[in-house]
């Protein structure tokens, strides 16, 4: 987001909150930040009615006419007790202005038109020539706990989405048009892939058989890439004591974020693991480890458990339960850039595989928060710069992500871009000095000495439940031949042609094509469109003609057709499979 923009949907959060005041006198506003696509504004409407999506129009239009007033944002800093005036009976405000008192840190009061806001600044100078009125709009209400936190009370937060232009946002609006109709959490239920059940939890998939045919597949070919890059799949428990974590740093920085486990028989403090590079750091530490031995590099793919926030969960694509094609690499520091350069390899090769886009993004850690990050000033200088020198080494382009660091390392990100344009973060490699080092961890140097190895942290899709999730939408369902549950359906014309359809089906089956017959009661129209409404790649219709012949007309979901005997057909099946073509 250019800082132009993120000023432009900063003033729109102040426009919004000005505007429901006009509307809604009795509400008390709270904070409004500028966000990815736009901003939004948290409201307590507790003493009368709060809006709701339908009244968004109606606040969007006092918007429009608030904005043509807003000719300049001035501020001024004021002391506490002035803010408390200015705020009384506003007891948010009135929390963040004696918070702002106790830091010591300086309070400023921005003003545009009418409305006064508590804020730090970061606006459109002259808000009525800079934002194009027809540029945002008022998107949803929802549900939010006050600071974020469950025990404070519930606000209503109005949500907007801004850009620089209309053209940008009607292509916004388009984008998430889109988007719902290729919702995975919809198609996955169509096409019965996976199932979520209160009885088991919220954000815990249950992959049916069919679903779970596609996460094999998945799952397998980051275990075959793995076996090319040399790694050894190890399997690690899902519960843990907490003292493994401590060791880690995981527990100063993500405990709330951990699952607690209690047992009747033994008293110590235990978590379901969030992460797998604890556990890795004890399989290298259960024996001595020579220069000879090293690169190590282990795979795993137990299931991971985060205590994610019930409105923070998403379909696949945020979860309490998922797994991950994880690994560590432990290693010398001399062989840093020849194992990052094979990682890097064969995450081009997957995300090719499977017809996404993507970029990069070097994550550094905030200057202005160090406190946040393990290791001193000179280990986090001289990661970063292997990593950056290794990027630009290879020419590979990059964006900067200043912040986005691992509270241990700096990290490489691949940002995949989806078919609609979509930005989601999958792979990534992340470089440890820190660890190791907290574990204990070394091997024999040539000379005889005790060194401390270098940790590698990656994953070539991330999760594949959350990566399924994208994918579903990616491909709206179509997935490619080798992905499919079903590949081929084989459809006959009457009753009569029933037989000699399930022969043709199991031939395929017994050469590894997943194939069906349908011999339901229904017509063949109504057949050949449950084949489109179920997006197979291919399918077989048969009749007397194909009886006789043994000419198959195989047909693709394109509508392209070819007449084949299943000798024929076959080959060129699991030729696609085996190429896993798109």
């Amino acid at each position: 987001m250019s800082t132009t923009l993120e000023h432009k949907r900063h003033t729109l959060a102040h426009l919004l909150a000005a505007a429901v005041l006009k509307q809604y006198p009795h509400a008390k506003v709270t904070i409004g930040p500028a966000i990815d696509t736009g901003f939004y504004y948290d409201v307590d409407f507790s003493d009368g009615e709060a809006p709701g999506d339908d009244d968004l129009k109606n606040i969007q239009k006092t918007m429009k006419k608030l904005l043509s007033s807003w000719t300049e944002f001035t501020h001024r800093e004021v002391s506490a007790d002035e803010a408390r005036q200015v705020f009384a009976g506003n007891e948010y405000k009135i929390e963040l202005i004696n918070e702002l008192e106790e830091k010591g840190e300086t309070i400023t009061l921005y003003t545009a038109g009418e409305f006064t806001d508590l804020c730090r600044g970061g606006h459109s100078e002259n808000p009525a020539k800079e934002i194009d009125s027809d540029s945002f709009k008022l998107d949803k209400v929802a549900g939010a706990y006050w600071r974020g936190d469950e025990k404070n009370k519930m606000l209503t937060r109005i949500y907007g989405l801004a850009f620089d232009t209309k053209d940008d946002l009607d292509t916004h609006l388009t984008q998430l048009e889109e988007a719902k109709k290729r919702d995975h959490r919809k198609l996955a239920k169509e096409m019965d892939l996976l199932v979520f059940s209160d009885l088991v939890g919220s954000g815990m998939p249950m992959w049916t058989p069919r679903g779970n045919i596609i996460r094999n597949q998945v799952v397998n070919f980051s275990r075959e890439l793995n076996a090319k890059l040399g790694f050894g799949e190890v399997h690690t428990p899902n519960i843990n004591k907490g003292e493994l974590f401590k060791l880690s740093g995981h527990y100063d920085q993500y405990k709330e974020d951990m699952l607690t486990v209690t047992s009747q028989y033994v008293k110590d403090e235990m978590f379901m693991k969030p992460m797998n590079c604890p556990q890795h750091t004890q399989i290298y530490a259960s024996r001595p480890r020579s220069y000879r031995d090293l690169p190590i590099r282990y795979s795993d793919f137990a299931n991971l458990y985060r205590d994610e926030r019930p409105g923070e969960l998403s379909g696949l694509t945020r979860l309490r339960a998922f797994a991950q094609d994880d690994g560590h690499i432990f290693c010398r520091e001399d062989q840093i850039e020849s194992e990052i350069s094979s990682v890097l390899g064969a995450i081009e090769e997957a995300l090719t595989t499977y017809g996404v886009g993507y970029w990069m993004r070097l994550s550094l850690r905030d200057p202005e928060n160090k406190e946040k990050y393990l290791g001193t000033d000179d280990v986090w200088e001289h990661s970063q710069e292997i990593l950056k020198s290794l990027l630009e080494s290879k020419n590979i382009p990059y964006k900067l992500g200043e912040g986005e660091a691992a509270f241990y390392g700096p990290k490489i990100d691949i940002m995949v871009v989806d078919a609609i344009g979509r930005l989601w973060q999958m792979s990534t490699i992340q470089l440890d000095f820190s660890m190791p080092a907290r574990f204990g961890l070394t091997y024999t140097d040539t000379d005889g000495s005790e060194k401390t190895p270098i940790m590698i942290h990656r994953a070539l899709i991330g999760s594949p439940d959350r990566f399924l999730g994208v994918l579903i939408e990616h491909y709206a369902g179509a997935f490619p031949l080798w992905l499919a549950p079903e590949q081929v359906r084989v459809v006959p014309v009457a009753e009569t042609h029933e037989q000699y359809a399930n022969k043709i089906a199991e031939e395929l089956k017994m050469a590894g094509v997943r194939a069906t017959s349908d011999c339901s009661n229904e017509s063949l129209g109504k057949k050949i469109r449950g084949v489109k409404q179920d997006r197979l790649p291919y399918f077989i219709v048969v009749g007397d003609k194909e009886v006789e012949s043994g000419q198959l007309p195989l047909e693709n979901r394109s509508g392209e057709k070819v007449e084949m005997t299943v000798e024929d057909i076959i080959e060129k099946l699991n030729g696609e499979i085996k190429s896993r073509s798109l």
